[in-house]
């Protein structure tokens, strides 16, 4: 699998950004430890996204080409699978929940896919889909269940460990687990004494319960403000995990929230709550980070800032 993920970078190196590597003294002093991030949000569709979404169709045949293909996603995977289709030329299609942001349904619509909105459980996306590509034919992209995919994301850990050397550790978010997947096989290829750490909100863990009950057990219902995060192991991903991953830990709203203000704070970067989760994670996991050479991928920094600027523009409106 490893060679899968070089092989994914020689295919998409061209059309992705090879993003920016940054460091932080106040994180280092925080921690103990000498720290890299892997800046994921500087990517395009800022995320890490697009580099699965790519890999996967560029190795479509030419009969799934002309059919096109279909995603369900409510933010970032559909904007990665809506440009990547575009720069293909393949049709794209996106089912997108009811109550998925605004500005990401804007932007994978900018981005020239088709949005079929669906009710808002997963069971509901799946369903959706499912119906499409049984009428239409369309192939589809999952966000994480699909080695494509998984490969492509993990060409984001290849790239960091490439430039800074080996680690000792790496910290990434886990949702559906596309991400950490990648991670893993990456950096047990080129570091295999690393530990490979996958961060996960309590309100959302059930990637680390399926960890340690040996079986995936679903997300229900789950409340966090990292939406990214909200969405259950598949099969793939689940298999991954258990063979390559070290360990999940979980962290609490909170402490996303302050992960997220010494990342805008301190660092200047813009960061959504998903992408912020592994930073928590290296903050307070209680994992031993003296002396430590240790990894962080920073997922994406897409978010909703319309709040944030109708505040400021009504206080200004009001002096």
């Amino acid at each position: 699998m490893f060679e899968e993920v070089e092989a994914a970078l020689a295919r998409i190196r061209q059309v992705t950004h090879h993003t920016p590597v940054m460091t932080s003294r106040t994180v280092n002093t925080l921690t103990g430890g000498e720290v890299f991030f892997k800046c994921e949000n500087f990517q395009r569709v800022g995320a890490f996204k697009f580099r699965g979404a790519y890999n996967a169709i560029s190795q479509l045949s030419t009969t799934e080409r002309r059919k096109g293909v279909i995603t369900h996603s409510s933010g970032n995977h559909a904007q990665a699978v809506a440009l990547a289709a575009i720069l293909l030329g393949v049709k794209a299609t996106i089912v997108m929940p009811k109550n998925s942001s605004p500005i990401k349904m804007e932007a994978t619509r900018g981005y020239g896919a088709k949005i079929i909105t669906c009710g808002n459980s997963a069971a509901d996306r799946e369903k959706r889909t499912t119906e499409l590509i049984e009428e239409h034919g369309y192939t589809l992209i999952h966000p994480y269940n699909d080695l494509r995919v998984i490969h492509g994301a993990g060409t984001a850990a290849y790239e960091l460990i490439k430039e800074v050397g080996p680690l000792d550790w790496i910290f990434a978010p886990v949702g559906g687990g596309g991400l950490l997947s990648g991670t893993a096989i990456a950096t047990k290829g080129l570091c295999p004494d690393a530990n490979v750490i996958g961060v996960e909100p309590k309100n959302a863990d059930d990637a680390y319960r399926s960890l340690k009950e040996g079986k995936i057990l679903p997300s229900i219902d789950p409340k966090t403000i990292a939406d990214g995060l909200r969405t259950s192991l598949g099969s793939h991903t689940f298999k991954i995990i258990s063979d390559k991953v070290d360990d999940i830990v979980t962290v609490s709203e909170k402490e996303i929230l302050v992960a997220m203000r010494i990342l805008w704070e301190r660092m200047k970067l813009v960061v959504e709550p998903s992408g912020a989760v592994s930073m928590a994670g290296l903050l307070y996991s209680g994992l031993p980070m003296e002396d430590q050479k240790i990894g962080v991928i920073i997922s994406g920094g897409n978010i909703d800032l319309n709040d944030f600027f109708t505040r400021l523009g009504l206080q200004i409106q009001d002096q």
